[in-house]
């Protein structure tokens, strides 16, 4: 009698590799989305600021920003304080660093007397550097 071979061809085995292309292309999407998204998110408090022309971006280290909304309310960040609570925040900040600078910006139709009330509050606090956050012009009017 006649016998085949007795040895058995393995068959192919299941590949067991996770496929790592789905998983680069989501977290590629996710870092565009987060690119894009981000310089957007740096204030979420809707203020009409007032147009000045010259107007240059400041190069401070370290700098805390206070807002006034046109209702009159202050904001230490993005987060809504009480005079008391700023005068608090403030000597905070100038025991950390006195050379923080307060970036105030205010909705143009805020009274004058309010931005002086809370640069008074500022300085008082212990912090001398106060600028003022503006929008530049776009187009400078012709003289």
């Amino acid at each position: 009698m006649a016998f085949g071979r007795l040895e058995r061809t393995e068959a192919s085995r299941p590949m067991s590799d996770i496929n790592m292309t789905p998983l680069i292309d989501v977290m590629l999407v996710l870092l565009v989305i987060f690119m894009i998204t981000a310089p957007l998110m740096t204030s979420s408090l809707k203020l009409d600021l007032p147009k000045a022309e010259g107007a240059k971006p400041t190069d401070a280290q370290q700098f805390v920003t206070l807002a006034i909304d046109p209702q009159g309310r202050t904001f230490w960040g993005d987060e809504p304080v009480t005079l008391e609570a700023l005068r608090l925040r403030v000597r905070e900040a100038a025991v950390r660093n006195p050379a923080t600078e307060v970036q105030l910006r205010a909705d143009k139709t805020v009274p004058y007397g309010r931005v002086a009330e809370l640069i008074g509050v500022v300085q008082d606090g212990g912090l001398s550097r106060v600028g003022f956050v503006t929008e530049s012009s776009t187009a400078a009017p012709a003289r």
